[in-house]
């Protein structure tokens, strides 16, 4: 068979630009990714092997070798792990096969120092290798096959694959160094990476070295979650959150307990203090591992934790689970509810914490987490309350985020709800005409930018008593609310003719709105659209839309609320006092002109782009050629 060419997909190339030329301050951690890939390796071949022990005849010890090679200035990491074949090596290295992809890319700054963060953030730590090494081989054999094959690329946009020979299953990954990284061929410097980073992995880790019929491990080979807490270092912790979340950020923090009862366990958790790309994923997969007796068993466990806990890393390791059933077996197993319940709690309770005690740190947490964590407060009903009091939100009273209790300890006498208002940006939201009126009566509003809020919200109802009622329903009553400041100027009474002017517009716009009538929210702008009690909020219908779950067809009318004291108003109610085609026309024009902003702000697109744009220059071109015209 001939050698194979592939090119690397996109967001590989891109990120291995990023590595190549970036100037990282701590070149050494490819090796402790690399060791980390490795360890994994073995882990995995170690579960399949309880119920296929012909995968490790012959070779049931499982380690990691480093061999160094100065005549060919190379460094190899070699372990008798699971391997890959040739599909295996095409999709696991040269692609990012993560629904997050674009968001990688459209996280990159173009400055190497701040971009190369975000390997950690996307998991591909293999790639880290091109820091130190200008071509890299791979020589893997799929345990259970007989071919071996060979990646190779010098991290420049191509990569080639052929056949390889190789004594045994496992993966041997051979860099060949950059001339200013000799450095990783010294042993008291791999020596020394080695017991700071990997001390903690679970198989052993051994440097060949010239002349010794033995080699001693370079590592303690203990699982860092069995060890009491006072033995362990933070540095330690630190290293081994890198290593099973192949993150490159640190932990904002470490959950480690140990269960006794029904169920026994140990759990030790990490939340991150970056986001990963991967809690965005549909799909909503646990990254924590699951093991059982200290035998790995899966990463990808339904049943350990909740969905909106998916940003947590780590590991879970019980005495009491079975080893010779399925994984798809687990996520039925009564044991593992019992472990998937005390865990959320836990986790819950510990944030909880956090929060009164480091309310900066946990506004940083929420910040990256919380709009994973509010999915649990629309599907979790027996922690629904403990997530409501941890959400945060943005609101109009504040510029950080505040609680729910926070807001209901600040309602205005008279009011009888808890206002939101729905959008995609919280300071577009802001300045939204329909929160007109709340300024003026200084009730405060919740502005709510995650899609998971318009789901949560209908499933919950109240809070301490309090109903949630959106500002941009036409049932927002302020009317037993006092205003806030000087209240002794009466407002200036609307025209006589504003009931013609109303006629005029609702049929000038009967096939576009539900009705039209006088607001009593605007206290500047000229129009907004709400909804009428019992429709659905506008921004959930625009994001169902999105999504085709909603056919423009079923899209609800919505109630055009005029403004009877803004000037233009005014002017156009002297206009429809008169009965002459002219001035009827300017009316209607503006009605249709209006209703049109009133679309744009709410971010809704023009039915009729062309007919906006029509009647806006006939509108500007009257009132230059006749201002005073009617």
């Amino acid at each position: 068979m001939s050698v194979e060419t592939f090119t690397f997909q996109t967001e590989v190339g891109r990120l291995l630009d990023i590595v190549a030329h970036s100037l990282y301050s701590h070149k050494e951690i490819f090796l402790r990714e690399l060791i980390s890939n490795a360890a994994d390796a073995c882990d995995r071949l170690r579960y399949l092997a309880l119920t296929e022990p012909a995968l490790i005849e012959g070779d049931a010890d499982f380690r990691v070798r480093l061999k160094v090679d100065r005549e060919q200035n190379s460094l190899a990491v070699v372990d008798n792990g699971v391997g890959m074949n040739r599909q295996e090596l095409i999709e696991t290295i040269g692609t990012i096969a993560r629904s997050g992809s674009q968001a990688f890319l459209a996280q990159l700054t173009g400055d190497a120092r701040k971009d190369v963060s975000l390997i950690g953030q996307f998991g591909v730590g293999f790639y880290s290798a091109f820091m130190v090494a200008d071509h890299v081989d791979v020589i893997s054999r799929r345990a259970g096959e007989a071919q071996a094959w060979r990646w190779s690329s010098d991290g420049k946009g191509a990569f080639t694959i052929e056949p390889a020979e190789r004594d045994g299953r496992g993966t041997t990954v051979i860099l060949h160094l950059k001339s200013d990284a000799e450095e990783f061929l010294e042993t008291a410097r791999l020596r020394s990476i080695v017991k700071r980073y990997s001390d903690h992995i679970g198989v052993p880790i051994i440097l060949d070295e010239a002349g010794q019929a033995t080699a001693t491990p370079l590592n303690d080979a203990k699982s860092l979650w069995l060890l009491p807490k006072r033995e362990i270092t933070d540095e330690q912790y630190k290293e081994f959150y890198h290593h099973v979340a192949h993150a490159f950020d640190d932990p904002w923090l470490i959950l480690h307990n140990q269960v006794e009862g029904v169920v026994s366990y140990t759990n030790l958790l990490f939340v991150p203090s970056q986001g990963p790309f991967e809690v965005f994923d549909p799909e909503r997969k646990p990254r924590v591992r699951l093991y059982v007796k200290r035998v790995f068993i899966t990463d990808d466990c339904e049943g350990l934790l909740p969905p909106y806990l998916r940003f947590l890393r780590g590991v879970v390791d019980s005495e009491d689970l079975p080893l010779n059933i399925s994984r798809e077996t687990f996520q039925h197993d009564p044991r593992l509810a019992k472990i998937r319940s005390g865990l959320t709690k836990r986790v819950l309770d510990e944030l909880e914490r956090k929060a009164k005690d480091d309310p900066a740190g946990y506004e940083t947490f929420w910040d990256a987490f919380g709009a994973t964590l509010k999915e649990g407060i629309y599907e979790d009903h027996e922690h629904r309350d403990k997530l409501l009091s941890l959400a945060r939100f943005r609101s109009t009273a504040a510029g950080g985020w505040v609680s729910l209790a926070e807001v209901t300890a600040r309602m205005k006498p008279g009011q009888d709800a808890i206002y939101t208002l729905a959008g995609e940006d919280a300071g577009v939201l802001a300045r939204s005409p329909q929160l007109e009126g709340f300024r003026a009566k200084g009730v405060e509003v919740l502005l709510l930018t995650d899609p998971i809020d318009e789901f949560w919200l209908p499933a919950v109802g109240t809070f301490d008593g309090k109903p949630f009622r959106s500002a941009a329903g036409a049932d927002a009553n302020l009317s037993q609310v006092a205003a806030d400041g000087d209240e002794t100027a009466a407002p200036e009474a609307p025209p006589a003719s504003l009931d013609r002017l109303i006629v005029i517009f609702r049929d000038a716009l009967k096939d576009d709105v539900k009705d039209v009538r006088t607001s009593q929210r605007l206290t500047e702008s000229a129009v907004c659209l709400v909804c009428d009690k019992g429709d659905m909020d506008m921004y959930l219908e625009r994001l169902l839309r999105q999504h085709r779950q909603l056919d423009a067809a079923q899209a609800a009318q919505r109630i055009l609320e005029i403004n009877p004291r803004h000037g233009l108003m005014r002017r156009l109610a002297e206009l429809a006092e008169g009965e002459g085609a002219g001035s009827l026309t300017i009316i209607e024009d503006a009605a249709r002109l209006l209703y049109d902003q009133a679309r744009i702000v709410e971010g809704e697109g023009l039915k009729d782009p062309a007919a906006f744009a029509r009647r806006m220059a006939a509108m500007l071109e009257r009132g230059l050629i006749a201002p005073n015209v009617g």
